[in-house]
């Protein structure tokens, strides 16, 4: 099983970006202030990287951090890590 599926608190936080989304959606379809749609948008962007610092960590304390992994198994654990933080930084 997945060290991500034992994390209910993942699917919580995704649960709550798709009602965040939907709301941005609803907005855009309405007569929305465009300062209340920016304060959306920007709680979205909140709720993503919550989601995204939860999983680094997940990733950093199974991959990365188990004193029971190898030393080959931490290094493709951290090169994973790192590349997603890569592309989500751009």
């Amino acid at each position: 099983m997945s060290h991500t599926v034992r994390n209910p608190k993942l699917l919580t936080r995704v649960r709550r970006i798709v009602g965040q989304i939907g709301a941005v959606e609803r907005a855009l379809q309405g007569d929305f202030e465009c300062a209340a749609l920016l304060q959306q948008v920007a709680a979205v962007r909140g709720a993503i990287d919550g989601l995204m610092d939860e999983l680094i960590e997940s990733h950093l304390r199974e991959h990365v951090a188990d004193p029971d992994l190898s030393p080959e198994d931490r290094a493709t654990g951290a090169d994973e890590v790192i590349a997603a933080i890569r592309r989500y930084a751009k």
